[in-house]
C-alpha cells in the first residue's frame, strides 16, 4: 500500500511537471494539523490572527489581543507563533512584540504560559493556546511569575499594579521606570520622613525591599 501510494505521488509529479505547472510541495504533518487547527478555530472578537507572509507560510502566524476585561482593558497585545514541522507533539514558540507590564510575561517577550512548557499536550490546538494567552491579561498570575517584580506588586498593592499597567499601556513610561515607580510608590505609603528616613520599614516585602536597600541608613529592623 505504501509502495502504491509513492508511485501515484510521482506520476501526479511527473503530470504537473508535463503540464509546465509548478510542484506541488508536500505538506508535513504538522502543516496539516495546523491547517486543520486554523480552519476550527473559534475566537472571541477580542482576538484575531494574521499570516504576514502570506497563505503558503501557515507555520509562523500573529495574534492580535484586546482584553475587553481587568487590568488590560483597553489594550493590544501582539504575539507571534512558530510552529515546528512535528506539531502538535512539540508545543508552538510564542512571543509577546509588545512591551509589557505582566507578571507572567517578561521584557524580552517570553511568555510563562503552562500549556506551553509541561503541560502541553498533542490534543490541545491553537485554539486553546489563544484562549490561554487572553486568560493571562484578564487573570494574571503572580504565582508563576516570570517579572517577579510586577508579580509582587499584583500580589501585595493590587490598586498600584493597577496604576503600573495603566502607566506602562499609555507608554508614558519605560518598563523599568515603571517597576521603579511602583516600588517607590509602595514605600511612600509607609510613614516617611524624609527621602532617606523611613520611621517604619519592617513590613516592606522582601523582594521590594532589596531594590532601595542602599537608601536605608539602618539595618533592616
Amino acid at each position: 500500500m505504501i509502495k502504491l501510494f509513492k508511485v501515484k505521488e510521482k506520476q501526479r509529479e511527473l503530470a504537473e511537471n508535463a503540464s509546465g505547472g509548478a510542484p506541488i510541495k508536500k505538506q508535513s504533518a504538522g502543516e496539516l494539523r495546523l491547517h486543520k487547527d486554523i480552519s476550527e478555530l473559534n475566537l472571541p472578537k477580542s482576538c484575531a490572527i494574521q499570516f504576514p507572509n502570506g497563505k503558503d507560510d501557515l507555520m509562523n502566524f500573529e495574534v492580535t489581543i484586546r482584553p475587553d476585561d481587568g487590568y488590560y482593558l483597553g489594550g493590544t497585545f501582539l504575539f507571534s507563533f512558530n510552529v515546528s514541522p512535528i506539531y502538535p507533539h512539540e508545543a508552538p514558540k510564542v512571543k509577546c512584540k509588545t512591551k509589557v507590564y505582566h507578571p507572567n510575561i517578561d521584557l524580552e517577550g517570553n511568555v510563562c504560559l503552562n500549556i506551553l512548557r509541561e503541560d502541553w499536550k498533542p490534543v490541545l490546538n491553537i485554539n486553546t493556546v489563544i484562549y490561554g494567552l487572553y486568560h493571562l491579561f484578564t487573570e494574571p498570575n503572580h504565582e508563576d511569575p516570570l517579572n517577579h517584580d510586577a508579580a509582587a506588586v499584583l500580589r501585595d498593592t493590587p490598586k498600584l499594579f493597577e496604576s503600573n499597567v495603566r502607566r506602562a499601556m499609555a507608554g508614558g513610561q519605560e518598563m523599568g521606570s515603571v517597576i521603579n515607580i511602583g516600588i517607590y510608590l509602595l514605600v511612600s505609603n509607609f510613614v516617611l520622613v524624609s527621602p532617606l528616613h523611613f520611621e517604619e520599614y519592617s513590613q516592606i516585602p522582601e523582594c521590594l525591599y532589596m531594590h532601595i536597600r542602599p537608601s536605608f541608613e539602618k539595618p533592616r529592623g
